[in-house]
C-alpha cells in the first residue's frame, strides 16, 4: 500500500469556501476510483486548530500503484496542476495501518519524524506498527496509517477521527469529504 499527499499553500487571505465548493462540486469524481483505498480531502485554515496557514492538502491511501498511476497521469490531478500550478507530490510505503475510512470522518492528524542515524529499522517498523495499533484503538479514532519516505528518511502517521481528539500531534486538517471505495481492503 502506498500514500501520498500534495500541499496547496494558500494566501492568508485567501477564501477558504473556494476549496470548500471545488470539493463539494468535484470530490465525487473519485469515490468510484480503482486502485483507491481512500481519499480525504484536507484542508487547515489559518487561526483554526493552531493552524498559522491556510493550506489544501489531500492525503491519498492506494492499494495499487496502477491506480496511483492513472490519478497522476490519466486526468483528474491534471485539474489541479492547471488551476494552482504542479505542486510536488510526496509519497511513502506503508507500514502498518489499523481501520477503516468511512463518512464519519471529520478530522485528520498527520505526524511527522526523521528517522535518526543508527536506528534499527526492524525495530522502527515494529515500534510503528504497535503506535499504529495503540492510536487505532483510541476513542474516535476512524483510521490510523504509518509510512516512511526512504528517499528522506521520514516517517510520517496519519490518522482519520470522528472529532478533533484530545492529544492531537502534529498538522491538524479539516476532513471535508472522504472517497473511500476500498475502504474494506482498508482494515488492519
Amino acid at each position: 500500500m502506498h500514500a501520498m499527499q500534495y500541499r496547496l499553500p494558500l494566501p492568508a487571505d485567501y477564501d477558504m469556501e473556494i476549496i470548500r465548493r471545488r470539493v463539494a462540486g468535484k470530490g465525487h469524481l473519485l469515490d468510484d476510483w480503482q486502485g483507491l483505498g481512500c481519499k480525504a480531502y484536507l484542508i487547515r485554515e489559518r487561526g483554526v486548530r493552531g493552524s498559522a496557514v491556510n493550506e489544501y492538502a489531500p492525503f491519498y491511501l492506494w492499494h495499487t500503484v496502477a491506480g496511483m498511476n492513472a490519478f497522476l497521469w490519466g486526468g483528474p490531478f491534471q485539474g489541479i496542476a492547471d488551476d494552482f500550478g504542479r505542486p510536488s507530490v510526496r509519497q511513502w510505503t506503508v507500514l502498518a495501518h489499523e481501520g477503516a475510512a468511512g463518512p464519519r470522518v471529520r478530522v485528520a492528524v498527520l505526524w511527522r519524524q526523521r528517522v535518526p542515524d543508527g536506528v534499527q529499522l526492524t525495530h522502527l517498523a515494529a515500534d510503528a506498527g504497535r503506535e499504529t495499533e495503540r492510536v487505532g484503538g483510541e476513542d474516535g479514532a476512524v483510521l490510523v496509517a504509518a509510512a516512511v519516505d526512504t528517499s528522506r528518511w521520514e516517517l510520517i502517521q496519519f490518522s482519520l477521527w470522528e472529532n478533533e481528539p484530545a492529544n492531537a500531534d502534529g498538522d491538524v486538517y479539516e476532513v471535508l469529504h472522504m472517497s473511500a471505495p476500498g475502504r474494506a481492503r482498508l482494515t488492519g
